[in-house]
């Protein structure tokens, strides 16, 4: 089997298909590999680590009927470094041949039969605005976490209530929650964080997603184009995040967010060789902010504020502040403290249905 085909469009095919590959070595090889299928004038790329399926089309004006599973890694660092331009691609037996021009490269196939491939997807499909990827998911996903031993906490959870929806994510030492005032188009779920973020690059200018679930297999289906991403739910119990979220404050702060998150790094920058923890201390004239590495009074900075309520000092991990500041868009920032122990609530100015906890670090006087 030999066909022509165009270098760029199969190496942008082969890295976005590689993204849902199995990066686990004890995995079968089948999983670390994408799955080309061809069929009359289509070549169908599969791949997945058996939570996330990828399903990608490439149109050709000729393709034999053929099946082989290909490790991208190599080849997509081969057809990156070629001119742009038609490529053939030849497969045999236990290797696939790429040439262009004088230049060839022959790579190894895995097995065809141990490749497990998605199930099919319901013809009943919904849509949703592609705002809810673009605006909302973002405040989301830099709470979620990473440590795949705490499976729950790597999804986004969304629950559906009589009064609208709620999606919340949290790694255990902060929290992002966003209300709404609508029931949620996807319903109660728990959906992994980085399927989503995916999702929402896939999306391009696309104004509305289609999505299918299908109860039986907990399965989330997202339609882009020729694209096919499929998800399966997270199984298990979500921590009571309501208890986490404080009934009342004694301090609020109104920051500027462009010099709020300047100020933050300045200071991690002293910071950052001890313990990663900055302290931010009020008073009438604003805030200070220090790093807790145990030496003088130099390493500081202040920034006016207006400050309502109690004098507070408290401690946080600066790159959780970082990220907060980084991913939401408000000119101004609102803080709001209880005590130096108790969980700290941040909110964007005008921004009514979105709240963000950060943990403080206990403070040793």
């Amino acid at each position: 089997m030999k066909i022509e085909i165009n270098k760029e469009t199969l190496l942008d095919e082969l890295v976005l298909a590689s993204k849902f590959t199995s990066s686990k070595l004890s995995s079968s090889t089948s999983l670390q590999g994408v799955y080309l299928k061809g069929e009359k004038n289509t070549i169908n790329f599969y791949s997945t680590n058996l939570n996330f399926y990828y399903h990608g089309v490439i149109k050709t004006n000729k393709t034999e009927e053929f099946k082989i599973v290909v490790e991208p890694r190599k080849i997509t660092e081969f057809l990156s470094l070629l001119p742009p331009g038609q490529i053939a691609l030849e497969a045999k037996d236990k290797s696939i041949v790429l040439s262009q021009g004088k230049t060839k490269g022959e790579f190894p196939l895995f097995s065809v039969t141990d490749f497990p491939l998605p199930k099919a997807t319901t013809p009943n499909k919904h849509k949703i605005d592609s705002v809810f990827f673009k605006k909302i998911l973002p405040l989301l996903f830099f709470s979620a976490s990473s440590d795949e031993t705490r499976p729950v906490l790597t999804g986004v959870n969304f629950v559906n209530g009589e009064d609208g929806g709620q999606i919340v994510t949290t790694d255990g030492f902060r929290l992002s929650l966003v209300n709404l005032k609508e029931k949620l188009p996807l319903g109660s779920m728990l959906v992994p964080a980085p399927f989503l973020l995916e999702v929402g690059r896939l999306i391009g200018a696309e104004k509305e997603v289609f999505f299918s679930f299908q109860e039986e297999e907990r399965l989330l289906v997202f339609y882009l184009g020729d694209r096919e991403l499929q998800t399966r739910l997270i199984e298990g119990d979500y921590p009571p995040y309501e208890k986490v979220i404080p009934a009342e404050k004694k301090t609020t702060v109104v920051l500027e967010r462009e010099e709020f998150l300047r100020n933050v790094k300045l200071v991690s920058v002293f910071a950052r060789d001890f313990s990663n923890i900055i302290i931010l201390e009020t008073d009438k004239g604003g805030l200070k902010l220090s790093p807790k590495t145990g030496g003088g009074d130099n390493d500081v900075t202040y920034q006016e504020a207006e400050i309502n309520g109690d004098n507070q000092k408290v401690a946080f991990n600066y790159k959780f502040l970082v990220d907060f500041l980084t991913n939401i868009s408000s000119k101004k920032i609102i803080l709001e403290l209880l005590r130096s122990d108790s969980p700290a609530v941040f909110k964007g100015e005008k921004i009514d249905n979105f709240l963000h906890i950060i943990m403080p670090v206990r403070i040793q006087e």
